[in-house]
Protein backbone atom coordinates (compact mmCIF):
# COMPACT_ATOMS: atom_id res chain seq x y z
CA UNK A 1 0.00 0.00 0.00
CA UNK A 2 1.04 3.37 -0.63
CA UNK A 3 -0.01 6.42 0.99
CA UNK A 4 0.31 9.69 -0.42
CA UNK A 5 -0.06 13.30 1.43
CA UNK A 6 -0.78 16.30 -0.44
CA UNK A 7 -2.98 19.27 -1.14
CA UNK A 8 -4.45 19.07 -4.36
CA UNK A 9 -3.35 22.72 -5.39
CA UNK A 10 0.34 20.57 -5.76
CA UNK A 11 -0.63 18.95 -8.53
CA UNK A 12 -2.14 21.98 -10.67
CA UNK A 13 -0.92 21.52 -14.14
CA UNK A 14 2.70 22.54 -14.35
CA UNK A 15 4.02 22.69 -11.21
CA UNK A 16 7.22 20.85 -10.16
CA UNK A 17 6.23 18.28 -7.37
CA UNK A 18 8.63 17.80 -4.32
CA UNK A 19 8.43 14.22 -3.06
CA UNK A 20 9.81 12.97 0.04
CA UNK A 21 9.06 8.67 -0.33
CA UNK A 22 9.32 7.09 2.74
CA UNK A 23 9.16 3.56 3.64
CA UNK A 24 9.23 1.08 6.70
CA UNK A 25 9.35 -2.71 7.74
CA UNK A 26 11.43 -3.81 4.76
CA UNK A 27 12.49 -6.24 8.30
CA UNK A 28 9.46 -7.36 10.09
CA UNK A 29 10.92 -8.17 13.03
CA UNK A 30 12.05 -4.15 13.68
CA UNK A 31 8.52 -3.11 15.14
CA UNK A 32 9.16 0.46 16.10
CA UNK A 33 9.70 1.74 12.60
CA UNK A 34 5.85 1.02 12.40
CA UNK A 35 5.49 3.26 15.34
CA UNK A 36 8.07 5.84 13.94
CA UNK A 37 6.24 5.58 10.62
CA UNK A 38 2.30 5.89 12.35
CA UNK A 39 3.87 8.75 14.15
CA UNK A 40 5.23 10.78 10.74
CA UNK A 41 1.17 9.89 9.04
CA UNK A 42 -0.97 10.85 12.14
CA UNK A 43 0.59 14.13 12.43
CA UNK A 44 0.90 14.51 8.01
CA UNK A 45 -2.70 14.11 7.90
CA UNK A 46 -3.57 16.36 11.00
CA UNK A 47 -4.56 20.33 11.10
CA UNK A 48 -1.76 21.18 12.82
CA UNK A 49 -0.76 24.52 11.07
CA UNK A 50 2.97 22.92 10.63
CA UNK A 51 1.26 19.67 8.56
CA UNK A 52 -0.74 21.97 6.36
CA UNK A 53 1.86 24.09 5.66
CA UNK A 54 3.91 20.66 4.59
CA UNK A 55 0.68 19.50 2.25
CA UNK A 56 0.64 22.65 0.58
CA UNK A 57 4.54 22.45 -0.49
CA UNK A 58 5.39 19.00 -0.35
CA UNK A 59 3.92 15.58 -1.70
CA UNK A 60 4.69 13.00 0.77
CA UNK A 61 4.57 9.33 -0.80
CA UNK A 62 4.60 6.50 2.48
CA UNK A 63 4.93 2.65 1.61
CA UNK A 64 4.73 1.66 5.72
CA UNK A 65 5.26 -2.23 5.31
CA UNK A 66 7.29 -2.92 2.78
CA UNK A 67 7.43 -6.98 3.90
CA UNK A 68 3.96 -7.70 4.85
CA UNK A 69 4.25 -11.54 4.13
CA UNK A 70 7.38 -11.56 6.81
CA UNK A 71 5.54 -9.24 9.29
CA UNK A 72 2.36 -11.77 8.92
CA UNK A 73 4.24 -14.65 9.73
CA UNK A 74 6.34 -13.40 12.61
CA UNK A 75 9.76 -13.68 10.51
CA UNK A 76 12.33 -11.36 11.87
CA UNK A 77 14.15 -10.17 8.76
CA UNK A 78 13.55 -12.42 5.65
CA UNK A 79 10.00 -12.39 3.56
CA UNK A 80 8.01 -15.36 3.14
CA UNK A 81 10.31 -16.42 0.50
CA UNK A 82 13.32 -16.32 2.70
CA UNK A 83 15.50 -12.97 0.83
CA UNK A 84 16.57 -10.10 3.48
CA UNK A 85 14.61 -7.96 0.56
CA UNK A 86 16.35 -4.36 1.84
CA UNK A 87 19.50 -6.68 -0.12
CA UNK A 88 17.58 -6.96 -3.51
CA UNK A 89 17.46 -2.99 -4.65
CA UNK A 90 19.50 -3.69 -7.42
CA UNK A 91 17.99 -5.80 -8.97
CA UNK A 92 14.46 -6.48 -7.21
CA UNK A 93 12.22 -9.67 -8.75
CA UNK A 94 8.47 -8.97 -9.52
CA UNK A 95 8.02 -12.56 -8.73
CA UNK A 96 10.76 -12.66 -5.57
CA UNK A 97 10.53 -9.55 -4.54
CA UNK A 98 7.45 -7.81 -5.30
CA UNK A 99 7.03 -4.94 -3.15
CA UNK A 100 10.56 -3.79 -3.73
CA UNK A 101 10.02 -4.30 -7.77
CA UNK A 102 6.66 -2.03 -7.92
CA UNK A 103 8.66 1.01 -5.56
CA UNK A 104 11.72 0.86 -7.34
CA UNK A 105 9.75 1.27 -10.61
CA UNK A 106 7.35 4.29 -9.58
CA UNK A 107 10.48 5.72 -7.81
CA UNK A 108 12.59 5.27 -11.57
CA UNK A 109 9.06 6.85 -13.08
CA UNK A 110 9.24 10.10 -10.27
CA UNK A 111 12.94 10.36 -11.33
CA UNK A 112 12.14 10.27 -14.96
CA UNK A 113 9.36 12.69 -14.68
CA UNK A 114 10.31 16.20 -15.53
CA UNK A 115 7.85 17.29 -13.40
CA UNK A 116 8.71 15.70 -10.04
CA UNK A 117 11.65 16.57 -7.90
CA UNK A 118 12.27 13.39 -5.60
CA UNK A 119 13.80 15.24 -2.99
CA UNK A 120 14.75 12.31 0.00
CA UNK A 121 14.09 9.19 0.51
CA UNK A 122 14.24 7.52 3.81
CA UNK A 123 13.70 3.97 4.72
CA UNK A 124 12.84 3.15 8.48
CA UNK A 125 14.85 0.79 10.76
CA UNK A 126 15.03 -0.42 14.00
CA UNK A 127 18.73 -1.50 15.96
CA UNK A 128 18.86 -3.45 18.24
CA UNK A 129 22.41 -2.85 19.95
CA UNK A 130 22.45 1.20 19.25
CA UNK A 131 20.92 3.83 21.80
CA UNK A 132 19.03 6.84 20.36
CA UNK A 133 17.60 7.40 17.03
CA UNK A 134 20.29 8.15 14.08
CA UNK A 135 20.81 7.91 10.23
CA UNK A 136 22.84 6.14 7.77
CA UNK A 137 23.81 8.20 4.79
CA UNK A 138 26.01 7.98 1.67
CA UNK A 139 29.42 9.12 0.89
CA UNK A 140 30.00 11.56 -2.38
CA UNK A 141 32.24 12.32 -4.37
CA UNK A 142 31.16 15.86 -4.83
CA UNK A 143 31.94 17.44 -1.40
CA UNK A 144 29.21 20.30 -1.70
CA UNK A 145 26.49 17.27 -1.93
CA UNK A 146 28.13 15.51 0.56
CA UNK A 147 28.20 18.43 3.05
CA UNK A 148 24.32 18.87 1.85
CA UNK A 149 23.58 15.76 3.15
CA UNK A 150 24.19 16.53 6.76
CA UNK A 151 21.71 19.35 7.07
CA UNK A 152 18.92 17.50 7.63
CA UNK A 153 20.12 15.02 10.56
CA UNK A 154 21.77 17.92 11.71
CA UNK A 155 18.35 19.94 11.81
CA UNK A 156 16.48 16.36 13.50
CA UNK A 157 18.99 16.89 16.17
CA UNK A 158 17.54 20.05 16.98
CA UNK A 159 13.80 18.98 17.33
CA UNK A 160 14.31 15.50 18.66
CA UNK A 161 15.73 15.03 22.15
CA UNK A 162 16.28 11.32 21.46
CA UNK A 163 17.56 11.82 17.86
CA UNK A 164 22.02 11.30 17.91
CA UNK A 165 24.18 13.18 15.26
CA UNK A 166 26.97 11.94 16.54
CA UNK A 167 25.65 8.43 16.04
CA UNK A 168 24.74 9.33 12.46
CA UNK A 169 27.41 8.16 10.20
CA UNK A 170 27.88 8.11 6.32
CA UNK A 171 28.93 5.17 4.31
CA UNK A 172 29.40 3.17 1.22
CA UNK A 173 30.03 0.07 2.98
CA UNK A 174 30.46 -3.18 0.19
CA UNK A 175 27.79 -4.97 2.09
CA UNK A 176 25.07 -2.34 2.04
CA UNK A 177 24.98 -2.49 -1.70
CA UNK A 178 21.73 -3.68 -2.37
CA UNK A 179 19.90 -1.93 0.31
CA UNK A 180 17.56 0.93 -0.69
CA UNK A 181 19.75 3.90 0.74
CA UNK A 182 22.97 3.05 -1.09
CA UNK A 183 21.12 1.94 -4.43
CA UNK A 184 18.74 5.03 -5.09
CA UNK A 185 21.73 7.08 -3.14
CA UNK A 186 23.94 6.19 -6.64
CA UNK A 187 20.33 6.32 -8.93
CA UNK A 188 19.06 9.65 -7.91
CA UNK A 189 20.85 13.08 -8.98
CA UNK A 190 22.68 15.55 -7.05
CA UNK A 191 19.59 17.31 -5.63
CA UNK A 192 18.03 13.57 -4.06
CA UNK A 193 18.87 12.74 -0.45
CA UNK A 194 19.35 9.12 0.62
CA UNK A 195 19.08 8.12 4.61
CA UNK A 196 18.27 4.75 6.66
CA UNK A 197 16.69 6.14 9.83
CA UNK A 198 16.98 3.89 12.65
CA UNK A 199 15.30 3.86 16.24
CA UNK A 200 16.68 1.91 19.21
CA UNK A 201 14.73 -0.80 19.76
CA UNK A 202 15.34 -0.06 24.01
CA UNK A 203 16.46 3.27 25.29
CA UNK A 204 17.73 6.44 24.48
CA UNK A 205 19.85 9.30 26.20
CA UNK A 206 19.17 12.43 26.51
CA UNK A 207 22.16 15.12 25.87
CA UNK A 208 24.16 15.98 29.33
CA UNK A 209 22.60 12.85 30.89
CA UNK A 210 23.44 9.92 32.13
CA UNK A 211 20.06 8.22 32.54
CA UNK A 212 18.93 5.48 29.85
CA UNK A 213 15.05 6.31 29.08
CA UNK A 214 13.38 3.34 27.93
CA UNK A 215 11.52 3.83 24.74
CA UNK A 216 7.44 3.33 24.57
CA UNK A 217 5.42 3.90 21.55
CA UNK A 218 4.08 7.02 22.21
CA UNK A 219 8.01 7.95 22.14
CA UNK A 220 8.66 6.32 19.04
CA UNK A 221 5.94 8.30 17.43
CA UNK A 222 7.29 11.11 18.56
CA UNK A 223 10.03 10.90 16.85
CA UNK A 224 7.88 10.44 13.85
CA UNK A 225 6.20 13.65 14.40
CA UNK A 226 9.38 15.21 14.81
CA UNK A 227 11.14 13.93 11.77
CA UNK A 228 7.65 15.50 9.82
CA UNK A 229 8.11 18.60 11.52
CA UNK A 230 12.11 18.65 10.51
CA UNK A 231 10.94 19.47 7.01
CA UNK A 232 9.71 22.42 7.83
CA UNK A 233 13.10 23.56 8.98
CA UNK A 234 14.55 22.27 6.65
CA UNK A 235 12.57 24.19 3.27
CA UNK A 236 12.13 27.24 5.69
CA UNK A 237 8.58 27.28 5.55
CA UNK A 238 8.83 28.80 9.34
CA UNK A 239 7.40 32.14 7.99
CA UNK A 240 3.80 30.24 6.58
CA UNK A 241 2.67 28.85 10.08
CA UNK A 242 1.21 30.60 12.95
CA UNK A 243 3.47 31.41 15.99
CA UNK A 244 0.86 29.65 18.33
CA UNK A 245 1.00 26.97 20.58
CA UNK A 246 -0.57 24.01 19.43
CA UNK A 247 -0.61 21.05 21.28
CA UNK A 248 0.60 17.91 18.89
CA UNK A 249 -1.36 15.21 18.65
CA UNK A 250 -1.52 11.86 20.56
CA UNK A 251 -2.35 8.40 19.96
CA UNK A 252 -2.45 7.72 23.65
CA UNK A 253 -1.17 9.25 26.95
CA UNK A 254 2.13 9.03 27.44
CA UNK A 255 4.26 8.14 30.74
CA UNK A 256 6.70 10.38 32.65
CA UNK A 257 10.36 9.16 31.26
CA UNK A 258 11.23 5.89 33.23
CA UNK A 259 14.63 6.13 34.54
CA UNK A 260 16.39 2.46 34.49
CA UNK A 261 19.20 2.33 37.54
CA UNK A 262 20.56 -0.46 35.67
CA UNK A 263 21.61 1.39 32.49
CA UNK A 264 23.91 4.48 34.24
CA UNK A 265 27.16 4.95 33.29
CA UNK A 266 29.73 7.87 32.80
CA UNK A 267 28.59 10.60 30.71
CA UNK A 268 30.94 9.98 27.96
CA UNK A 269 30.16 6.59 27.13
CA UNK A 270 27.56 7.90 25.17
CA UNK A 271 27.73 10.12 21.95
CA UNK A 272 25.48 12.36 22.47
CA UNK A 273 26.62 13.63 25.95
CA UNK A 274 30.37 14.58 24.69
CA UNK A 275 31.01 17.33 26.78
CA UNK A 276 27.37 17.96 28.06
CA UNK A 277 26.83 20.59 25.00
CA UNK A 278 23.57 18.58 23.24
CA UNK A 279 21.75 21.69 21.40
CA UNK A 280 19.21 22.50 23.80
CA UNK A 281 17.45 25.14 21.15
CA UNK A 282 14.13 22.96 21.05
CA UNK A 283 13.77 23.14 24.72
CA UNK A 284 12.87 26.69 24.44
CA UNK A 285 10.17 26.17 21.78
CA UNK A 286 6.62 26.11 22.48
CA UNK A 287 6.34 23.60 20.15
CA UNK A 288 8.30 21.31 21.86
CA UNK A 289 5.04 19.51 22.60
CA UNK A 290 5.91 17.32 19.23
Amino acid sequence: NLLPFYLTDNLWEGAEQKVVFITGRIHPGETPSSFVCQGIIDFLISQHPIARALREHLVFKIAPMLNPDGVYLGNYRCSLMGFDLNRHWLDPSPWAHPTLHGVKQLIIQMYNDPKTSLEFYIDIHAHSTMMNGFMYGNIFEDEVRFQRQAVFPKLLCQNAEDFSYSSTSFNRDAVKAGTGRRFLGGLLDHTSYCYTLEVSFYSYIIGGTTAAVPYTEEAYMKLGRNVARTFLDYYRLNPMVEKVTIPMPRLRKERPPYKHPLLRGPASSHPNSKGGKKSSVNHKDPSNSF
